[in-house]
C-alpha cells in the first residue's frame, strides 16, 4: 500500500507538471496523434498497389497494428523513462542520490518518471482499434478475456524490454542508440507473425516474444488464436522478471560516477 501511495502521488505530480505548460503538452500530443496517422501508411500503401499480408485483410492487419500501438503507448507512459534517466543519473554522478533513497532504485525511477505526455500514443491506438473492430467484430464473448491475457502478456514483454535496455546503460553509459537495436525487434510484432519463417516465429514467440505486443491478443479477437499463443504468456512473465533482475543485479554492480 505505501508503494501505491508513492506511485499515486508520484504520477499526479507528473500530470500537474505537464499541464503547467498546456501548449507544450498539447502540441506533444497532437505530434503524437500525427504520428499515429502515418504509422500504418505502409499497410495502406500495400493493399492499395494490390499485394497483401497471406491469410490477413487490411482491417485486420490494422487492428494488430493498433494493439501494437495501444501497448507501445502503456509502456512509454509507465516505464520507458527509466532508461534516459538511468542514463543521465550515471552520467551526471547523481545515481547515488537514487540509492540513498529509501526505495527500491528501480521502483523510485519508475515512479518519478511517469510520462503523460504518451496519452497520444493510446489515443491514436484507441481511434485506430475501433476502427479496425468496426470492420472486422469480435469473433466471440470469449474472446475479449482471451485477448485481456494476451495484451497484459505484451505490456509484460514491453517492461521487460525497457528494463533491459535501462540495465544496459550501466556499461553503455553513453550509448543512446540502445533502443534503435530494441525498436528493430520489436518491428516484427507490428505484422502477422504468420508471414515470417518458422525460425523467426519461434524466437518472437518464445526467446523474445514480441510477438505477444500485437499480433497475438489481435489474433484473440478474430478468434483465430495462435495455438502457442497461451504458452507462449510464460516466457512473457520470465522475460519481464529477468528484465527486472538484470536491472537490480547491474545496480549491485554499480561502483560510481560514470558506471
Amino acid at each position: 500500500m505505501k508503494w501505491i501511495k508513492i506511485y499515486k502521488t508520484c504520477v499526479g505530480t507528473a500530470v500537474a507538471e505537464a499541464l503547467t505548460y498546456r501548449l507544450n503538452f498539447v502540441l506533444s500530443l497532437l505530434i503524437t496523434l500525427g504520428f499515429n496517422i502515418l504509422f500504418p501508411l505502409v499497410t495502406i500503401l500495400i493493399y492499395r498497389s494490390g499485394a497483401s499480408f497471406p491469410g490477413w485483410n487490411f482491417y485486420e492487419v490494422l487492428l494488430i497494428q493498433s494493439v501494437f500501438t495501444l501497448s507501445l503507448g502503456f509502456a512509454n507512459m509507465a516505464f520507458s523513462n527509466v532508461l534516459w534517466a538511468t542514463m543521465r543519473r550515471i552520467r551526471e554522478g547523481s545515481f547515488e542520490v537514487v540509492l540513498l533513497k529509501p526505495l527500491n532504485p528501480l521502483f523510485f525511477l519508475i515512479a518519478t518518471n511517469f510520462d503523460p505526455g504518451s496519452a497520444g500514443l493510446i489515443i491514436g491506438g484507441g481511434f485506430m482499434f475501433g476502427f479496425s473492430l468496426v470492420h472486422t467484430g469480435i469473433a466471440s464473448i470469449y474472446a475479449i478475456p482471451q485477448f485481456l491475457v494476451l495484451f497484459t502478456a505484451g505490456f509484460a514483454v514491453m517492461a521487460g524490454i525497457n528494463m533491459l535496455m535501462a540495465a544496459t546503460s550501466f556499461k553503455w553509459v553513453g550509448n543512446s542508440r540502445i533502443p534503435e537495436i530494441f525498436d528493430s525487434i520489436m518491428t516484427f510484432g507490428k505484422y502477422p507473425i504468420t508471414i515470417f519463417p518458422q525460425v523467426i516465429k519461434g524466437i518472437a514467440t518464445f526467446v523474445i516474444p514480441v510477438g505477444m505486443i500485437g499480433f497475438f491478443p489481435a489474433s484473440a479477437l478474430l478468434g483465430q488464436p495462435e495455438p502457442a499463443a497461451f504458452f507462449a504468456v510464460i516466457p512473457c512473465v520470465l522475460f519481464m522478471f529477468f528484465g527486472i533482475w538484470f536491472y537490480q543485479y547491474m545496480v549491485k554492480l554499480y561502483e560510481g560516477v560514470g558506471g
